[in-house]
C-alpha cells in the first residue's frame, strides 16, 4: 500500500490543476519579460502595448470576453466534439473494412496538405457567415489527428492480444471491441489532447474569413483600426482559453486509460 501511494503522488501533483498552475506561472513569466522589453527599447504602443494598455483595453472592452471569447468557445467545444467523434468513427470503419482504409488514408494525406485558409473561404460560402462554418472548419482542423491517433493504436495491438483472441475463436467484432479498443485508448487520448490545442486555431481562421463576432473577428477590426492592444487582449483571451480547454481534455482523458498511468510528471 505504501508502494503505491508513492506510485500515485506524482500522478495526483501532476493533474489538470497543476498544468493550470504551471500555465498561470508561465504567464506571469512572459508578462515580466513583456514588461522588462518595454523599459529597455521603449518600442511604440502602435507596435508593442505595455500589459497595463491591454489590461486595459479587456476592462474597457467587455464585449471581449462578454460576447466574443463565449462566440469563439462555443465553436471551440462544438469543433472539438464532432471532431473528435468523426475521427473516432473513421477509424474504426478503416479498422473494420481495410478496402475503406487502402482509398481513404491517402485521400485523408492529402486533404490534410491543403492550407486550410484555401477551405475557410469554402465554407463560408457553403455554411454562411454564422457559427456553423466556424464549427465545420475546427471540426476539419481536428479529426484528422484524432483519427490517425487512434487508427494507429487499433492497428498495432499487440500480437499476443490478436493471437489469444483467435485463440479463443473471437469474431472480428469481438477482437476490435474487446482487444483493439482498449489496447488503442491510450492512443485516443492523445490524439484528443493534440485536437484540443488545434479546435480554437480553426474556429480562429474561419471568424477571420467572415464572421461577425467571435475572437478573430474582434482581432481584425482592431487590427483595421491599428487597436494592438485590442489585439493583444483579444489574443490573451484566446490563450487562456487554449489551456482550459486543453486542462478539460487532460482531466477527461485520464480516466480513458487507467490501466495505462503515466510515468512523466
Amino acid at each position: 500500500m505504501a508502494a503505491r501511494a508513492e506510485f500515485d503522488a506524482p500522478h495526483r501533483g501532476g493533474g489538470w490543476l497543476g498544468g493550470v498552475i504551471r500555465a498561470l506561472v508561465v504567464a506571469v513569466g512572459l508578462l515580466a519579460i513583456w514588461q522588462v522589453v518595454i523599459l529597455v527599447f521603449a518600442p511604440p504602443p502602435f507596435m508593442l502595448p505595455p500589459p497595463a494598455r491591454v489590461w486595459r483595453a479587456l476592462v474597457e472592452r467587455p464585449d471581449l470576453w462578454q460576447r466574443d471569447a463565449v462566440t469563439t468557445l462555443i465553436e471551440t467545444v462544438a469543433g472539438l466534439i464532432t471532431g473528435s467523434l468523426a475521427g473516432i468513427a473513421l477509424a474504426l470503419v478503416m479498422t473494420f473494412v481495410p478496402a475503406i482504409r487502402r482509398i481513404l488514408m491517402p485521400l485523408l494525406i492529402v486533404t490534410q496538405a491543403f492550407p486550410v485558409f484555401a477551405i475557410a473561404p469554402l465554407l463560408v460560402l457553403w455554411f454562411g457567415f454564422g457559427i456553423g462554418s466556424k464549427i465545420v472548419m475546427a471540426t476539419i482542423a481536428i479529426f484528422f489527428p484524432v483519427a490517425s491517433a487512434f487508427h494507429d493504436g487499433l492497428a498495432r495491438t499487440e500480437a499476443g492480444l490478436i493471437d489469444l483472441g483467435r485463440l479463443y475463436r473471437a469474431k472480428s467484432w469481438q477482437e476490435i471491441l474487446y482487444l483493439r479498443i482498449p489496447y488503442a485508448l491510450p492512443a485516443l487520448a492523445s490524439g484528443l489532447r493534440v485536437a484540443a490545442v488545434y479546435a480554437p486555431v480553426g474556429a480562429l481562421i474561419g471568424e477571420w474569413v467572415g464572421a461577425s463576432s467571435g475572437l478573430g473577428y474582434a482581432m481584425l477590426m482592431a487590427n483595421g483600426r491599428a487597436q494592438t492592444d485590442v489585439m493583444f487582449a483579444a489574443l490573451a483571451l484566446l490563450a487562456a482559453m487554449a489551456v482550459l480547454v486543453r486542462a478539460v481534455v487532460d482531466a477527461a482523458t485520464r480516466h480513458i486509460a487507467p490501466w495505462a498511468p503515466e510515468t512523466l510528471t
